[in-house]
């Protein structure tokens, strides 16, 4: 099994390369060209050919592991070492030239995770974490928000988009919040999302429906910044298809328990 400092340093190099090809590939601007996974789930062939690039760096630099992505094998996987690859998370922010969308990957060893790299594509920004090493932005050490009063707290959350039945619980959930904060972001890249959580430019952040590649990498970079990650039922256990609550130690606990009475 190799090093989680060696798994870090492919998953850096896999997921730059991957964010190189999308910042150089032509963008799609037709949606004629647009595939759909789904209602409002668009899908390209520079979705498809980024994780393609990521995913046989990977393979090549850990044999024997195995991918679950979003694209190529949206399926549950069980392996000592297994990466959880989006390619393009933000897709529709990134065929609209809106400059929010990521590439995400994490490496988990014997079913925990040990890394988590988010590329921020269009700003050129690399966001890695490693278990028990902290997160970091190059030299810059990541921190989670020390505000710990909801009333001046800035929350991010997801629609649920794939999920209509969800709505009407994410919109009692979306009034409660609303009228505790200082104010609510809905960006459209989740793993961006979570990012902002260790930066502490968000005190929390919170979605009903995500795939586990959706969170994996930002899971582990929120953790290791100081901050605290669940599932809307306080469980730790997240990397699976379900929900997210994310924040400092003081509004995660605020924000988990707003949104269960909700």
């Amino acid at each position: 099994m190799p090093k989680n400092q060696d798994l870090l340093h492919l998953a850096i190099a896999a997921g730059e390369r991957g964010a190189g090809y999308v910042r150089g590939v032509r963008r799609p601007e037709n949606p004629g060209d647009w595939g759909r996974k789904g209602q409002h789930d668009f899908v390209t062939t520079v979705d498809r050919e980024a994780e393609r690039q990521v995913a046989a760096m990977l393979l090549d630099g850990a044999p024997g592991s195995v991918i679950v992505g979003e694209e190529l094998t949206p399926q549950s996987a069980t392996a000592d070492l297994v990466w959880f690859v989006d390619p393009l998370d933000g897709t529709t922010n990134y065929l609209h030239g809106y400059p929010q969308y990521a590439v995400s990957i994490a490496a988990a060893t014997q079913g925990e995770l040990a890394v988590g790299v988010v590329v921020d594509v269009a700003r050129s920004l690399t966001y890695h974490g490693v278990r028990g090493g902290g997160a970091w932005c190059g030299d810059q050490r990541l921190t989670v928000s020390s505000l710990g009063a909801p009333g001046v707290a800035l929350i991010g959350t997801g629609f649920p988009f794939r999920t209509p039945e969800l709505l009407p619980r994410y919109l009692r959930q979306l009034t409660a919040v609303m009228g505790a904060v200082s104010g609510i972001r809905r960006a459209g890249a989740a793993a961006l999302d979570l990012v902002d959580v260790a930066l502490g430019r968000f005190e929390g952040f919170w979605e009903l429906s995500l795939a586990p590649w959706d969170m994996a990498a930002g899971t582990l970079i929120v953790r290791e910044a100081g901050g605290v990650v669940t599932d809307d039922k306080g469980a730790a256990d997240i990397v699976k298809h379900g929900s997210i609550v994310a924040g400092n130690p003081s509004i995660h606990a605020w924000l988990l328990n707003l949104l269960t009475e909700s």
